[in-house]
């Protein structure tokens, strides 16, 4: 089975997003298995493997985004980010104001919704949390189904100065 043009067009913006110096792609399969394979062209100094602990991931994303990197927090199932909830929603979208703007931290988390073809992964693998994180956070939320809304979503994350999380359909990424 071949990759789509959806599939190639995030690989390209991840090797956009790595031209940055300050950009550090963390996650589980990051270094092993190139996260679906997204990962091939980025150089595996710039990765971080992870455990399987989501709110962990995100808390050391946080911590590096004050200290001046640009983490891309992978989580590999959008079922898995209600383990980093708290984080997220409770110190990612709060620590400007609870900082009184000492802090600013930006990370790019970066999930996706389980594919149900060409392999069904199940219910536990394919939920779709968009509307409860929108509800959530302050920050903008992409959820991108065409190859011009992954261009955009990866440009405004590069460009902007909050963190931004971005959503990708597994079921897109095959031909």
């Amino acid at each position: 089975m071949a990759y789509s043009s959806y599939h190639k067009a995030i690989c390209t913006e991840l090797e956009n997003l790595a031209l940055n110096d300050k950009v550090i792609f963390m996650g589980q399969q990051t270094a092993s298995e190139d996260m679906y394979r997204s990962l091939v062209n980025i150089p595996i100094n710039r990765r971080i493997e992870m455990p399987l602990a989501e709110e962990l991931q995100i808390g050391i994303s946080i911590g590096l985004a004050m200290q001046g990197f640009f983490p891309v927090s992978i989580i590999q199932r959008m079922d898995f980010l209600l383990r980093a909830a708290d984080q997220i929603v409770n110190h990612l979208n709060l620590i400007e104001e609870l900082s009184r703007g000492i802090f600013s931290p930006k990370i790019l988390i970066r999930t996706t919704i389980g594919s149900t073809s060409p392999l069904n992964c199940g219910k536990q693998h394919s939920q779709d949390f968009t509307e409860g994180f929108r509800k959530l956070v302050s920050f903008p939320i992409f959820k991108v189904e065409t190859v011009e809304q992954v261009k955009l979503a990866y440009q405004f994350a590069r460009e902007s100065k909050t963190s931004v999380m971005i959503i990708e359909d597994q079921n897109l990424y095959y031909v």
